[in-house]
């Protein structure tokens, strides 16, 4: 049986790209940018891809790029828009829980929960994070963003979705999250880019700060530094604070012991 987050990216490339939550790519490649300080000897891993924006600005501005997700609808569509731009990319459908890769990149990113948060257990997010540090070489970076913990324990996740679709093609309902868990349970209603209407029953997992530098610190990790992340506007000076829905994270693998 398919997980929510599988169907919801089936045929749903077209629709995702127009969504409010894609319109920053340029803003965020300028942080990734600064925080390689421009280096275009690094390879860099792209973490549940989508439709490739990352993976396809970077290699715009000469980075090599290798984009991986687990939905072939939203590959086809990255490679479409690839090939329209002349770019090389090599975008493979793999699962981030179970990654091939050994110690080849300088730098992971993961943006907009590319596959993190999304899976069903507290264990299953976890293998993500320690395929992306066994991706990585010693010294290597690893730029995510994930939801931010802090925000349901003073906000509605409810009123914030209903406020900031901006015209966009998703719908959330019937939210309840859940203390225990940290989990924002919901109704996600969609239209696929054949027209379809589509009804999902969504689990997400939000993380507070002390977890999320935990956990990469038990994976070698020696420096996690967490940050508010504004849509398009990465930035160092953001102090995370608990009107921040995502957290943005950096972090520096350290020597293996």
């Amino acid at each position: 049986m398919k997980q929510w987050y599988e169907t919801l990216f089936e045929n749903y490339g077209l629709q995702y790209d127009n969504e409010l939550f894609t319109q920053g790519t340029a803003g965020e490649c300028d942080f990734i940018e600064k925080e390689i300080r421009l280096d275009k000897t690094f390879r860099i891993l792209d973490i549940g891809c989508g439709t490739g924006r990352h993976s396809i600005e970077l290699t715009k501005r000469g980075y090599d790029v290798t984009g991986i997700d687990l939905s072939e609808s939203q590959l086809q569509r990255a490679r479409e828009k690839a090939l329209a731009q002349n770019l090389s990319i090599d975008f493979q459908r793999q699962d981030a829980r179970n990654l091939p890769f050994d110690d080849e990149f300088e730098l992971a990113i993961m943006i907009c929960e590319g596959a993190f948060s999304l899976m069903e257990t507290d264990e299953m997010n976890f293998q993500i994070l320690q395929n992306a540090a066994k991706a990585l070489k010693t010294g290597g970076k690893f730029v995510f963003t994930t939801l931010n913990g802090l925000f349901p324990l003073f906000h509605s996740v409810r009123d914030f979705l209903a406020a900031s679709t901006g015209g966009g093609n998703a719908t959330y309902s019937k939210n309840t999250f859940d203390i225990m868990t940290f989990r924002d349970h919901c109704l996600t209603t969609i239209e696929d880019d054949y027209g379809n209407k589509k009804e999902l029953q969504c689990n997400e997992r939000y993380y507070v700060p002390s977890e999320i530098s935990w956990l990469l610190k038990s994976l070698n990790f020696n420096t996690v530094d967490i940050f508010g992340a504004k849509l398009g506007a990465f930035s160092r000076n953001n102090v995370l604070t608990t009107e921040d829905f995502e957290m943005l994270v950096v972090a520096e693998k350290g020597f293996r012991i």
